[in-house]
């Protein structure tokens, strides 16, 4: 049985917000936390060379609500079905993701002893993590290989209008992060309706905001 040697710190409260695929907000920085019996600067020894690290974790959220074959990918509008091993869902057999994170330290000397942190994580605050391995671009990259329906990042960049008291909440390396989450609009993909507010956890702050037909994302409050 698989036991996790580390939980991510991330911005992000709960599933709703997060970004849909890793690295699509660059600059959007976690913590990868030990956990005890792993923490231990040996085991990370020589890990600094890379840049980039996959992170293989666990959909923690979904484990007790088993799968289905066919999913309804957002990329797709949720209009069609394709077999959930064609996907990135959450809905697996086993719960489990693969992300690719930008190393942007190795912080040997904390309370909670070696921590990483990067960059680019995909993962909601507290998600288990089973393993770590570092991204060698010489095998793991693949510019020419076909995306099937996800050939490329996400089009659709809504404009964020926040205003400067409210944004200045936030503090200063995360406000464009933040801007950044939200003009990917973090909506489901069927929600198209203008006058209904929605809130979204980011860090210790409900950030609250609305999107006109017109594609202008208006935070609305920051508390």
């Amino acid at each position: 049985m698989m036991s996790p040697i580390a939980h991510i710190r991330s911005p992000f409260g709960e599933k709703f917000g997060i970004p849909r695929q890793s690295n699509l907000v660059a600059d959007l920085e976690s913590l990868v936390v030990f956990e005890p019996l792993y923490r231990q600067a040996e085991a990370l020894r020589g890990i600094e060379e890379f840049d980039y690290l996959w992170l293989i974790w666990q959909f923690s959220d979904n484990v007790e609500s088993g799968w289905t074959p066919t999913v309804r990918p957002p990329r797709l509008g949720g209009n069609r079905r394709m077999g959930v091993f064609a996907t990135r869902s959450p809905f697996r057999p086993n719960a489990l993701g693969l992300s690719s994170v930008r190393l942007v330290e190795v912080l040997l000397h904390t309370p909670d002893g070696p921590v990483l942190r990067v960059a680019g994580a995909d993962l909601k605050d507290g998600t288990p993590i089973f393993d770590i391995k570092p991204y060698i671009p010489y095998t793991d990259s693949h510019p020419d290989a076909r995306s099937g329906f996800a050939p490329s990042a996400p089009q659709m960049m809504l404009q964020v209008v926040c205003p400067d008291a409210l944004m200045a909440k936030i503090p200063d390396n995360y406000r464009n992060p933040l801007r950044r989450v939200l003009s990917l609009d973090p909506r489901p993909s069927y929600h198209a309706d203008p006058e209904r507010i929605y809130g979204m956890k980011y860090l210790d702050f409900n950030v609250n905001f609305r999107v006109s037909d017109d594609g202008v994302l208006t935070v609305v409050d920051i508390f």
